[in-house]
């Protein structure tokens, strides 16, 4: 049975797994990546893998594990800020900072990611969507007025999902047909236009 480091020697193995996981899927997809390739990618045996891993399957799912632990992190620092800002000022933040965490170490979060988009791994990145629901009710806190917009929860879905969405698809495009600052510009506006006409129809300022 795989074992659970305990040691600074073995955690730093179990470690150098996970990161060989992110490299090995980043080049070759999770079909085309075996457990030799990613022990391999480690500097260890084959052997060494299987005390930590019983199969790829649980490297894969150890490795969303960290990527979710790291983005919820790294958006969850944001909510302080998020709170004082226009919702579409927001927007543009949340979209920069993914950019960033998506490009980082080699873009090997985008490859991963765009990897589940491709082969139907949808599931795997609904923590992340929920990790951003949170934090735009959070908002929502911060800012009561937007209660007021109808089938609230139907339109977070909407914008959060293709947000992501938009964001893996035009970072995943060498030749893309706008620069990424368009594309937050265009994202936020929409949102902070859906939200402001919401708002004057929900006061009554609508016609």
């Amino acid at each position: 049975m795989p074992r659970k480091p305990r040691q600074e020697r073995s955690k730093a193995t179990y470690d150098a797994i996970i990161e060989a996981g992110f490299i090995c899927v980043a080049d070759r997809g999770t079909s085309g990546t075996t457990t030799r390739h990613i022990a391999d990618a480690a500097g260890i045996g084959v052997g060494s893998l299987y005390e930590y891993f019983a199969n790829k399957e649980e490297i894969f799912q150890t490795m969303n594990q960290r990527f979710i632990a790291e983005v919820a992190a790294m958006l969850r620092a944001l909510v302080a800020p998020l709170a004082r800002m226009p919702i579409d000022e927001a927007v543009k933040l949340m979209l920069h900072r993914l950019e960033a965490f998506l490009n980082g170490n080699n873009q090997r979060y985008l490859k991963c990611t765009r990897e589940a988009l491709h082969v139907g791994r949808n599931g795997q990145l609904q923590p992340v969507t929920q990790v951003l629901s949170e934090i735009a009710m959070q908002y929502v806190m911060y800012h009561p007025e937007v209660t007021r917009i109808r089938r609230l929860p139907v339109m977070l879905y909407v914008f959060i999902n293709g947000g992501i969405f938009a964001i893996v698809q035009h970072l995943s495009n060498p030749h893309p047909t706008m620069t990424f600052e368009e594309l937050s510009e265009g994202l936020a506006a929409m949102v902070g236009h859906y939200v402001d006409r919401e708002l004057q129809l929900t006061s009554g300022g609508g016609a």
